[in-house]
């Protein structure tokens, strides 16, 4: 009895066992951005993607384990001539992913070998199609180029290229040599540029500098002009109005007894001075026969003032 009692107990160890290994080998735990490959009897059945999935034990098994996310590889240095028959050293990094893991592992061996060796020939090809300047001024142009190139004949592989990044280009040293020639000669050709483009501005500068002050010495010179007209003009009415005001004042004291006096008083004096005057200038003397020759004088010139005053 004891004997019977153990060996069930032994067979149902036995099928826990067989269960939970049946269980651990059925059940499969596929993490993100991963796909494996399943075979069935050496075929492929199905590509499980991330999550819970069940595969039949000891019949179905993983053929391949596919990362589903963006990898770098390095593309080594290789040589490479361009259209103007220049030898160039050029290495990369090109970024690429599995869009479709059954084309991967069954459509080729080695994708990423693949991928590579195709990323150096198709650089070579598109290098020979540029001329030296215009592979270090147009990367981008020849990034783009690369990758389109690739994605074509990738597609059965299930690649995607992403990107592709030029990491250097190294000339010959002779055209490094030459190419530093030319770039010091294109710095002195830009710095005597730059000399003669500031000479040039300063000599104009000089000129408008020098026009400017002729041009304010002229319209100082004007307005100078211009003032010294209308103070002389301003003088002359200044003038003519004291002479006015003196003759009309005058002529208000003339038309009194007491001007009428000092008129006859002031014409005297003057009279007499003149005499006096060609007495020093000459030896002659010529007299009036009338003795009061003075006051005829005055008397001449008060009635002339008085005709005056009645005219008026």
């Amino acid at each position: 009895m004891e004997n019977i009692l153990d060996y069930i107990l032994n067979v149902q160890t036995l099928v826990l066992v067989f269960v939970i290994v049946l269980l651990k080998t059925s059940i499969k735990f596929v993490p993100q951005n991963r796909a494996y490959v399943i075979e069935r009897f050496g075929k492929y059945q199905s590509t499980k993607e991330a999550g819970l999935n069940f595969i039949v034990p000891f019949i179905d098994r993983i053929s391949a384990d596919r990362s589903l996310k963006e990898k770098a590889v390095d593309v080594p240095e290789q040589s490479a001539i361009t259209k103007d028959n220049i030898s160039l050293s050029v290495d990369g990094v090109l970024y690429f992913r599995v869009l479709d893991p059954y084309k991967a592992t069954y459509g080729i061996d080695d994708y990423v070998f693949a991928v590579t060796q195709l990323a150096q020939t198709t650089m070579r090809s598109e290098l020979g199609k540029m001329e030296l300047d215009k592979t270090f001024e147009e990367r981008d142009v020849l990034n783009t180029n690369i990758v389109a190139a690739i994605n074509e004949a990738s597609g059965p592989w299930g690649i995607q290229v992403l990107r592709y990044e030029i990491k250097d280009i190294v000339p010959p040293q002779s055209v490094m040599e030459a190419m530093e020639a030319q770039m010091k000669a294109e710095r002195v050709k830009r710095a005597q540029i730059l000399e003669s483009e500031g000479d040039r501005q300063a000599a104009i500068n000089r000129a408008e500098g020098k026009k400017a002050s002729v041009v304010l010495a002229a319209e100082a010179d004007k307005a100078e002009a211009v003032l010294r007209a209308e103070g002389e003009a301003k003088a002359i009415i200044a003038v003519a109005t004291a002479q006015a005001e003196a003759l009309r004042q005058v002529g208000e004291a003339a038309a009194t007894e007491e001007g009428q006096k000092a008129i006859q008083l002031d014409l005297a004096s003057k009279a007499i001075e003149a005499k006096r005057a060609i007495a020093k200038e000459s030896s002659v003397v010529l007299l009036p026969d009338n003795g009061t020759d003075a006051a005829s004088v005055v008397a001449q010139a008060m009635t002339i003032i008085n005709t005056l005053n009645k005219k008026v």
